[in-house]
């Protein structure tokens, strides 16, 4: 069944956010690219793309630098989402990651701050420092990354733990698994999932139904890739673009709405899942 395609998505608070925003995995470490990064997320913004996505590991906080370089003056403009990684996860540990994100790009305010991926950390003390940096200000909503249902569920069942604004997931037409049954556990508690390489980073296979709607739309199959992503309910997307043209075909997909018909050839291609997979990672 079709999915309308609207334009926000909605966090539990109810504060309402770009569906489609911006990835800046590996961007920010090469000279030679910072022009033409800058002005792709110049020009995402400028279509409406104002939902930013970073992490203190990407570039060893180069990219975070990068956006401050990009959009420091458009601050007030955007939704900033950074992510920890999980050896700084204790309650004191968020905190000080968080600082050096703030400085790094140069505000001072975190939009949503995620726990990148579980890896030793203390998930009572991360909650704990989640929650003191909502309260100083430093930080509007929190959240988690890369997080199964099982892990949800150990989250929920923490003092605060329920005041998850969403769960960021590697998530797009050949990696399916979360339908089954942790994408219905979000949506039950009003909690959109964040779709990272939502077109599995360029690797998707050639041929088959997202190139015979390609070329029947003019359009990428990439394209249709993402128009398939954002037009699951309460999903949203980051796909990164490093050049202003990549930055306006992934804006262009938000406007692509796939007919019952050509979502059903998607799902002979790629499968729904039957049964309970592991969540993926990138």
């Amino acid at each position: 069944m079709a999915q309308s395609n609207t334009a926000t998505v909605t966090l539990p608070t109810g504060e309402a956010i770009p569906k489609l925003g911006q990835g800046t995995w590996e961007m920010g470490e090469r000279p030679n690219a910072r022009k033409n990064e800058i002005a792709a997320l110049r020009e995402g913004v400028e279509l409406g793309m104002t939902l930013i996505d970073t992490a203190e590991m990407y570039g060893d906080g180069e990219s975070e630098k990068l956006i401050a370089e990009a959009l420091g003056d458009r601050r007030d403009e955007l939704f900033i989402v950074s992510k920890v990684y999980p050896h700084n996860g204790s309650e004191r540990g968020v905190q000080a990651a968080c600082e050096r994100s703030l400085k790094r790009l140069k505000t001072d305010r975190i939009d949503l701050y995620l726990l990148h991926w579980r890896g030793g950390e203390d998930l009572e003390g991360v909650v704990a420092g989640f929650e003191k940096l909502k309260g100083d200000g430093k930080i509007r909503h929190w959240g988690v990354s890369n997080f199964d249902t099982d892990d949800m569920e150990e989250l929920f069942s923490l003092d605060g733990g329920d005041a998850c604004a969403t769960d960021q997931i590697l998530f797009n037409v050949a990696r399916r698994g979360a339908q089954f049954d942790l994408l219905p556990w979000l949506r039950e508690r009003r909690m959109p999932a964040m779709a990272y390489s939502p077109v599995d980073h360029a690797r998707l296979p050639r041929g088959g139904a997202l190139e015979k709607i390609a070329a029947a739309r003019g359009v990428s199959a990439f394209q249709v890739a993402l128009a398939w992503v954002l037009q699951q309910p309460q999903v949203f997307a980051i796909p990164k673009a490093a050049d202003v043209a990549h930055v306006r075909e992934n804006r262009a997909a938000l406007d692509l709405h796939l007919s019952a018909d050509e979502l059903a050839g998607i799902d002979q291609q790629f499968k729904p899942p039957k049964s309970k997979r592991s969540l993926e990672m990138l």
